[in-house]
């Protein structure tokens, strides 16, 4: 069976909403939170790593404009998000997300800061897990209000590994 990464997230909010807040009441929101982001964190980062690695060795290249367009091709599935590419080389992938699923379903919950926690962090930690080298910088999402979500991943220095 092949779950979409949309359905993923909506079954393991069903745990993971609940634990969250009991780990908020019980260590105050700012632990918990922090406790939940390294956690996490290190999960994600571990996913980019292996993802990465696969990547790099069935096409034998490092083009990072092409791995992470795959890799969000499998966020998008089942209509999950409509996204803009802005820019797309070797060492760059920009796009803006202008419609979100995973926004959508966290604000019908109630919980769009959990929904920020538990979604949109991960992106930062599954980029870190590409390398050293790759960057990624967004400064708003659909999540926390804004129109649109804007990713920018940038390969630093020269290009190679």
């Amino acid at each position: 069976m092949n779950v979409s990464v949309i359905e993923q997230a909506k079954i393991q909010a069903q745990v993971l909403v609940p634990l969250v807040k009991a780990l908020q009441a019980e260590l105050g929101e700012a632990r918990a939170n922090a406790l939940v982001r390294k956690t996490l964190g290190d999960v994600y980062r571990g996913f980019g790593e292996e993802f990465w690695q696969a990547k790099n060795n069935a096409e034998n290249e490092s083009d990072l404009g092409k791995a992470v367009s795959s890799a969000f091709k499998t966020y998008a599935r089942d209509d999950a998000l409509a996204y803009d590419v802005i820019e797309q080389t070797h060492d760059v992938f920009a796009f803006d997300v202008k419609r979100c699923a995973y926004a959508e379903f966290y604000k019908a919950l109630g919980e769009p800061e959990l929904g920020f926690l538990l979604v949109c962090t991960a992106d930062f930690a599954t980029a870190e897990g590409f390398g050293s080298d790759i960057k990624l910088t967004r400064t708003q999402t659909i999540m926390q209000g804004a129109a649109h979500c804007d990713f920018r991943y940038r390969r630093d220095g020269d290009g190679s590994q």
